[in-house]
C-alpha cells in the first residue's frame, strides 16, 4: 500500500513539473495483482456506464486506455442517459454487456430479476478500500453483487445572475414557481423527477400506493407548461451557456458546470433530497465474467479513483483516494456534506412492480404532453409563416397589376 501511494504521488509530482501537458496512461497497482493473465486471450469487454462518468481527457488518466494497456483487454465502451434506459435495454436483450453501472434501488430491482451475477471478490481485492458505510446497503444486503463507484446527492443548479437567491427559500417549490416559467430544466428521468416532486409535497421519496403516484402526477403536469426542457446532460450546454436560469440534477455536476460559468452554484433544498450510491455490477449474460472483476480492481486502484472522481466531480466512496483530492474537492461541503444535511436525506429503495409501472405510465403522459406542445407550437410557427408568405406574394401581385 505505502508502495502505490509513493509511486502515485511521484507520477503526480513528475506531471506537475512538466513544462507542457502531456496524455498519460501508466497507473502504478497493488502489489500481487496480475493484470496481464488474460493478455493472449483477445478479450473484449463491453462497458455500459453513465454519460461523462469516466476519466477519458487526453491532460488526465485516461482509464479506459490505460486498462487496455495493461491487460491487453479491449474496451468497447457505451453510455446510457439513465437508469432507466440501461434496464430496458439489457432486459430487452439489447446489449450483451459485461460491466454496468446502476444506482441504488435499480442494483436491487435487477438482484430480484435475476439479472445480475455474485461477484468473487478474491478477484477484486481493492474492495478493501471501499469505506465502510457503502458496504451491506439495503439494496445489496449481503454485499454479494455491487461495489460503490461514486455516491452523491441530487440538488438544485442556479444562475446567480437569474435567480433570486432569496427564492431559494422555497426550496424544491422554486422548480414550480410561475416566476421562472420557460426557465427551468426538469431531469429527465420518472424516479428523479417523482422524487423531487414528492419532496415538494411532503410526500415520501420512494412511493407505496398507487394514490401517492397519482398526487404526484398531477404535480408534474402543472409543472410541465413552466418547463423549459426535460434534460440529462444537456443540462451542461444549457447552464453554461446561461439558455435556463436554474435546473434540478446532479450536484458533482453542478460543481462541473461552474468550473465553465461561475455564475452557477448548487442548493440542497431543506426539505432534504436524494442520496444515491451507483456501483458497479457484473450482467448475468457476461462471456468474460473474471475479466470483468479484473475491471472492476482495476478502478480501484488509488490512482484510478482520484482520477475519475476528479473528472467527473461526484464523491468516492474510496477511503485512500478521497485523501489524495484536490482541496477543493475533498473539502467541498456539496460533495462532502455535513451531517445535518446528510441526516435529511434518503435513499431510492426499489419499488413495487405495480407502483413502477403506473410511474413509468405517468412519466410517459407527462413527456408526451411536453413533446406534443412542443410539437404544436412548431407546426403553429409554420403555419405562420406560410402566411406571412402568402400575404407577401398577394402584395407582390398586386402591386404589379397597379404597375401594370
Amino acid at each position: 500500500m505505502k508502495k502505490a501511494v509513493s509511486l502515485f504521488l511521484t507520477t503526480i509530482m513528475a506531471l506537475s513539473l512538466s513544462t507542457s501537458v502531456v496524455a498519460y496512461t501508466q497507473v502504478e497497482v497493488e502489489d500481487g495483482y496480475d493484470y496481464t493473465r488474460f493478455a493472449d486471450d483477445n478479450i473484449t469487454l463491453n462497458v455500459y456506464n453513465w454519460g461523462m462518468y469516466m476519466s477519458d481527457e487526453n491532460d488526465s488518466l485516461e482509464v479506459n486506455k490505460a486498462f487496455e494497456e495493461l491487460t491487453g483487454i479491449d474496451i468497447n465502451y457505451v453510455t446510457y442517459d439513465t437508469n432507466e434506459t440501461m434496464y430496458a435495454k439489457i432486459k430487452g436483450g439489447g446489449g450483451d454487456y459485461d460491466v454496468i453501472f446502476p444506482s441504488d434501488y435499480m442494483v436491487a430491482r435487477m438482484i430480484s430479476e435475476d439479472m445480475l451475477l455474485p461477484l468473487n471478490f478474491d478477484n477484486i481485492p481493492n474492495y478493501k478500500f471501499i469505506g465502510e458505510e457503502f458496504k451491506n446497503q439495503p439494496f445489496d444486503p449481503n454485499d454479494e453483487y455491487s461495489i460503490a463507484y461514486t455516491w452523491g446527492l441530487v440538488g438544485i443548479c442556479y444562475n446567480t445572475t437569474m435567480v433570486d437567491e432569496a427564492d431559494l427559500e422555497q426550496g424544491w417549490d422554486i422548480l414550480f414557481d410561475e416566476k421562472y416559467k420557460g426557465e427551468i430544466l426538469m431531469v429527465n428521468n420518472s424516479r428523479d423527477a417523482f422524487g423531487i416532486a414528492a419532496k415538494s409535497l411532503g410526500m415520501p421519496i420512494n412511493q407505496t400506493s398507487i394514490e401517492e403516484v397519482e398526487i404526484i402526477t398531477e404535480k408534474l403536469k402543472k409543472q410541465q407548461p413552466l418547463v423549459q426542457s426535460y434534460v440529462m446532460d444537456e443540462i451542461f450546454d444549457k447552464m453554461e451557456g446561461e439558455e435556463a436560469a436554474l435546473g434540478s440534477y446532479y450536484v458533482g455536476d453542478g460543481l462541473l458546470m461552474n468550473e465553465t460559468n461561475p455564475n452557477i452554484q448548487m442548493y440542497i433544498p431543506k426539505e432534504g433530497t436524494n442520496y444515491y450510491v451507483d456501483s458497479a455490477c457484473i450482467p448475468v449474460q457476461t462471456k468474460n465474467k473474471e475479466a470483468a472483476e479484473m475491471y472492476i480492481n482495476f478502478l480501484n486502484e488509488t490512482q484510478v479513483a482520484v482520477a475519475n472522481c476528479e473528472y467527473i466531480s461526484y464523491s468516492t466512496p474510496h477511503t485512500v483516494a478521497k485523501e489524495f483530492l484536490n482541496d477543493d474537492m475533498k473539502n467541498s461541503p456539496i460533495l462532502y456534506p455535513p451531517q445535518e444535511i446528510m441526516k435529511n436525506t434518503e435513499p431510492f429503495v426499489m419499488l413495487d412492480e405495480d407502483i413502477n409501472s403506473a410511474m413509468d405510465e405517468a412519466w410517459s403522459q407527462i413527456r408526451s404532453a411536453d413533446v406534443g406542445s412542443n410539437a404544436f407550437l412548431f407546426s403553429s410557427g409554420i403555419m405562420i409563416a406560410l402566411i406571412l408568405i402568402i400575404i407577401m406574394i398577394l402584395k407582390r401581385i398586386k402591386r404589379s397589376k397597379m404597375d401594370y
